[in-house]
């Protein structure tokens, strides 16, 4: 739960970049948008997959290429 009390001569726009800004960093939007619209669990695991797997092949590539990984 996100809290916010105004301080003392805070103006109303603000209040509100700060509520905006907490809101972002307790991850209350994004799950906001994770729930908007339902997934079926099949699509998760899928998601979950193509990810993995896409972050085996960066991995591997740094490995094979040392200068890649010196760069980043």
């Amino acid at each position: 739960m996100v809290k916010l009390t105004l301080r003392e001569k805070e103006t109303i726009q603000d209040a509100v970049r700060r509520f905006r800004k907490l809101i972002e960093r307790s991850g209350i939007k994004k799950e906001m948008r994770r729930r908007e619209h339902f997934e079926k669990p099949s699509e998760i695991k899928r998601r979950a997959k193509l990810r993995a797997i896409r972050r085996t092949k960066h991995l591997q590539r740094l490995i094979l290429n040392p200068r890649l990984a010196a760069a980043q």
